[in-house]
């Protein structure tokens, strides 16, 4: 079994806003190991880029943690001073913003703001910190790195800014890579190659990744697992066969049903309804509002985490023995029947 390299425990955060307090996460869990993508998919608002944050310790000043942990290396991160986190984050936890023009200086050259890094947090020389961004910047695909060094971020398109953006992350060599939304501002194309590229890099330097997306298509050729989010919890998580043909939350279903196909024709399916108010978070699940299969105990009581199989849990009272059966949406059914054929071939352990 693979070592955990994180852990995330009964992570509460909220947000003081001008309306009351905004509860963003709300008792979430989960475990990460070592040399594995793990994605968080959900809706823009279910909480992954604060969860995200909260694990490298850069949260806004309106923010509470209200309970949890972030375990890593036998200590917990949330009781690290912003002194002690500078020594975790870069070289053992770093993070790729969505926006890579946002995220360089735009008055320093690329070459700078590499070996910036390297010198403070690898304390390389001069001269070899610019010998490693060279490589960094080649291993990154951008072409001809040694000159490229003394351009600046506006002199490149989006695709290779996102290129620079996650060799500046590379260059404290950390452990752990959490990637928020990389492909967001790119075209379908651009945003295939980056997703590429952090396959080869995690490939050759053995990293551990989060990759936080709303899309589940992105992510289905890069992650091991999957973990969806909505309203500020985990509802469902699992290897990514798990979520992709064999999934068990409605909320998945509407995920899965409103990707495109090659067999897709006319206008495509859409979630009804808006996620909930987390100024006021229901009592019962906060999906039942939008869920065309809620039972009654929806609306009062929230579902616990209900083991599918091994590895693969969904928070829906649907899971339930006394639970009625139901009929899927015929996409899903079809994923299932595809499931259970990998499965009798032996494909899937």
């Amino acid at each position: 079994m693979k070592e955990e390299v994180l852990t995330v425990k009964d992570l509460a955060i909220s947000f003081q806003t001008f309306s009351g307090k905004l509860q963003a996460i709300r008792g979430l869990s989960f475990n990460l190991y070592q040399g594995e993508t793990l994605a968080i998919v959900g809706e823009s608002g279910s909480g992954k880029t604060v969860t995200a944050r909260s694990i490298i310790g850069l949260l806004s000043k309106n923010s509470m943690i209200e309970s949890g942990q972030v375990i890593f290396k036998n200590n917990d991160l949330l009781k690290y001073t912003n002194k002690q986190m500078e020594a975790i984050r870069g070289n053992q936890i770093a993070m790729i913003f969505q926006d890579p023009m946002t995220a360089l200086n735009p008055t320093l050259s690329i070459g700078r703001q590499i070996t910036e890094v390297l010198e403070k947090k690898r304390k390389m020389s001069r001269k070899d910190a610019v010998d490693e961004a060279i490589n960094l910047l080649d291993l990154c695909g951008l072409a001809n790195p040694k000159e490229r060094m003394k351009q600046y971020p506006h002199e490149f398109s989006g695709g290779q800014r996102q290129r620079i953006v996650i060799a500046i992350a590379l260059a404290g060599d950390p452990e752990i890579l959490i990637a928020d939304e990389p492909t967001t501002a790119l075209d379908v194309t651009i945003q295939a190659q980056i997703i590429e590229l952090l396959k080869k890099i995690q490939k050759e330097k053995q990293m551990t990744i989060i990759f936080i997306t709303h899309d589940l298509g992105v992510v289905a050729n890069v992650a091991d697992r999957v973990a969806v989010m909505y309203a500020g919890k985990i509802v469902e998580i699992g290897s990514v066969d798990d979520i992709y043909y064999h999934p068990q939350h409605p909320y998945t279903w509407g995920l899965l049903s409103s990707m495109p196909t090659p067999d897709s024709k006319g206008s495509l399916y859409a979630i009804p309804g808006t996620p909930p108010d987390l100024l006021n978070p229901p009592e019962g699940d906060a999906f039942a509002f939008r869920n065309e299969y809620s039972l009654a105990i929806d609306f009062v009581k929230q579902p616990p985490l209900f083991e599918v199989r091994q590895g693969h849990y969904a928070a829906t009272w649907l899971l339930h023995p006394k639970a009625p059966a139901i009929t899927v949406p015929e996409p899903i059914q079809k994923r299932y029947e595809h499931f259970e054929l990998k499965l009798k071939r032996g494909e899937i352990q």
